[in-house]
């Protein structure tokens, strides 16, 4: 859907690279969102279900057991006490996030955690519908990147999100409105992040998210619809704070998706109204 395929920003939750996928219902009725997806395994369905609920149980299970146990035991002996490589977000007593600017979070730790905080905090901006609003545009980009590259992609980025082919192509007005009794939903929902690079005054972070993009609304060609991304993210320690130089994505990883109903288009709406997002901070 991107006007222009040779450079993808990514900054509208990889909106560029979203495939359209509409449920399927078995009476065909006219809430594109209120279909059954059909089972790609036929008769497996129940077997894949009795073990899912089986391996729940099971989790259950075991982490009651661990909540259980005692804090006065030892470690054993093949422990050598090390982390895990996978670093959990955790509370680790650093001072969390306390600032705004221009609404988002800012005043990050000038460390791994902060940078990693930073790369969601910026990430969630960019992949929200005030991208297409080009004051509240001009204020992210302003806040999220260093100053010499926040001046390099306002033009762009104008261009970018004010061409009509582009959104007329994902249901938008000329002015990025969406028409009368849908919602437009843009949204990034961060899983993790790691630091693959550190160096004190700079920083990359790969952050794992999942992307809502389309339009909530009766009979709309284009659906609320998920899509998952990896964006690495170069950050540089700017006026004392993180800031993005630069950034690349590339697809997934992705996961198998549930036999799930899909919700109506007005349970849609009512969500993305009433359930905000997550400052993220470590």
């Amino acid at each position: 859907m991107s006007p222009d395929d040779d450079r993808n920003d990514g900054l509208f939750g990889g909106s560029g690279e979203t495939r359209t996928r509409l449920p399927e219902g078995e009476g065909g009725g006219d809430d594109v969102y209120g279909g059954t997806r059909r089972s790609a395994r036929g008769g497996r369905t129940s077997s894949r279900s009795l073990v899912t609920v089986v391996g729940v149980v099971v989790l259950l299970i075991a982490a009651i057991a661990f909540a259980n146990r005692g804090g006065d035991e030892s470690s054993s002996g093949d422990d050598d006490g090390k982390k895990p490589d996978a670093a959990a977000t955790a509370p680790t007593g650093e001072k969390p996030v306390g600032g705004k600017n221009g609404g988002i979070p800012s005043g990050y730790a000038h460390d791994e955690q902060g940078a990693q905080s930073a790369a969601a905090n910026y990430a969630v901006a960019l992949g929200s519908a005030d991208m297409f609003s080009k004051d509240l545009r001009h204020g992210i980009v302003n806040t999220v990147y260093t100053p010499e590259e926040a001046t390099k992609r306002q033009t762009d980025l104008d261009k970018v999100y004010s061409a009509e082919k582009f959104l007329g192509s994902i249901g938008l007005d000329k002015n990025g409105a969406a028409p009368k009794g849908t919602t437009f939903v843009s949204r990034i929902i961060p899983v993790g992040t790691r630091t693959t690079k550190f160096s004190g005054d700079s920083a990359t972070v790969e952050i794992w998210y999942s992307s809502l993009f389309g339009l909530a609304g009766e009979n709309t060609k284009n659906p609320v619809s998920e899509s998952w991304f990896t964006n690495s993210y170069q950050l540089r320690w700017v006026g004392g704070d993180w800031k993005v130089s630069d950034f690349q994505q590339k697809d997934g990883p992705v996961p198998v998706g549930r036999d799930q109903r899909a919700s109506t288009a007005d349970d849609m709406a009512k969500a993305v109204e009433q359930f905000g997002g997550f400052t993220y901070a470590r």
